[in-house]
């Protein structure tokens, strides 16, 4: 039985039509398959914001194996690349967000701050964004607006309000009833949605008004994809509740729920073991989520987005089969004509050594996101095999 027939056998498939690259290795910019290099414009979904196996997290990963990985669920026994990683973070944010409480993933992230704001306020309900994406498990795909997604597991948790993304007038949907209204600085699985900034500042004074926690999920904005290091910072709007995860650890499974000191002590008593994880924090995750951070200090990462996002922009959003180009720095969306011309564009481009991917929830859009730190000669590579791709779609 060769390799593919195994994964389609023993591997459960979430889709009828996997992709099936099979990947020998990966380095920089680029993924290698058996017979065939690929440049890489999707980075794992906005996980691999260093590329495949910068030097300074595989050392990190390796030096901090080598001392000890599993020990303990988290929270009972101190490790040093949690409490590295927790202050550094603090460092980089606001002094409101001076807790994290660390997990495997983003959806995880999401269910906790969903206890924590229930447990806060002592408020049942939620407010959400249609087209939303926040996760998988019952309370995040409960918060998620993509009824396609959820109607096969219905009934999922009540009391969520839906509102129109970017619309001023559905802000008086939220009220006192709401323990906390979740939402994407950036939509991303929409198709990249921007918000004004009049928006999201009038959302956080509306949430303050009404005693409504105000959570950011920024797991797939935050670590540098925006051209900050979290999305919110182009607002000048600070969350009660912030959720990170995908490119956090640098590669590895690694989420986090931050908030104030004050109120991650919720989960302290009352009862107490409030919000539990075995692997939470697991310390060669850590390490390397502090080295990427370390990475984009000492490397000038931030910096260098701008110049090359708006060169990508630039080169491909006029063209005539572009309906509409958004993007913030390296979070891109393409929009074209229909979904059909989107599937025949990201088969295409890979038939010419390039991945780009489609949206869930947008699939007459694609996305590009590609590692931050590639180079200018990687992003001309990039949009001339998207360019000659979008010239043969006739």
């Amino acid at each position: 039985m060769s390799l593919s027939e195994k994964f389609k056998k023993h591997l459960a498939q979430t889709s009828p039509y996997p992709i099936q690259l099979e990947v020998k290795r990966a380095k920089g910019s680029w993924i290698y398959s058996t017979d065939k290099k690929y440049l890489d414009f999707t980075a794992g979904i906005a996980v691999n914001n260093l590329g495949h196996g910068h030097p300074k997290l595989v050392k990190a990963v390796q030096e901090q194996a080598a001392q000890y990985m599993h020990v303990m669920p988290y929270g009972e026994y101190i490790f040093s690349p949690q409490v590295a990683l927790a202050d550094k973070l603090q460092s980089l944010l606001p002094k409101e967000l001076n807790s994290a409480y660390l997990v495997n993933s983003g959806t995880e992230a999401n269910e906790a701050a969903m206890k924590l704001a229930k447990r806060i306020t002592g408020r049942p309900n939620f407010g959400a964004c249609l087209g939303s994406y926040h996760g998988n498990t019952q309370g995040s795909l409960s918060l998620s607006g993509n009824e396609n997604k959820k109607y096969a597991f219905r009934p999922l948790i009540p009391g969520v309000r839906f509102l129109r993304f970017g619309n001023f007038q559905d802000l008086d949907l939220i009220d006192e009833s709401l323990a906390g209204m979740i939402i994407e600085p950036i939509q991303g699985d929409a198709g990249v949605r921007i918000p004004s900034k009049e928006y999201l500042q009038a959302l956080r004074e509306k949430c303050s008004q009404t005693g409504t926690l105000l959570i950011f999920d920024e797991i797939q904005t935050g670590m540098g994809r925006t051209g900050k290091l979290f999305a919110f910072e182009h607002y000048g709007v600070v969350p009660d509740i912030l959720t990170v995860g995908k490119a956090f650890g640098g590669g590895l499974p690694l989420a986090g729920m931050i908030s104030s000191e004050e109120n991650t002590r919720h989960f302290t008593f009352n009862p107490v073991l409030g919000h539990i994880t075995t692997f939470g924090g697991n310390p060669v995750a850590c390490s390397a989520g502090l080295a990427q951070l370390e990475v984009f200090e000492d490397e000038g990462i931030l910096e260098q987005i701008e110049e090359k996002a708006d060169l990508l922009a630039t080169l491909l959003s006029e063209h005539p089969k572009v309906r509409d180009f958004r993007h913030k720095g390296f979070m891109m969306a393409m929009e074209l004509k229909n979904a059909e011309e989107v599937q025949v564009l990201v088969e295409k481009t890979r038939e010419k050594g390039l991945l780009v991917f489609w949206f869930l929830s947008s699939p007459h859009c694609f996305r590009i996101q590609p590692p931050l730190n590639l180079s200018i000669e990687e992003v001309k590579i990039g949009a001339s095999i998207i360019l000659e791709a979008l010239d043969e779609l006739g």
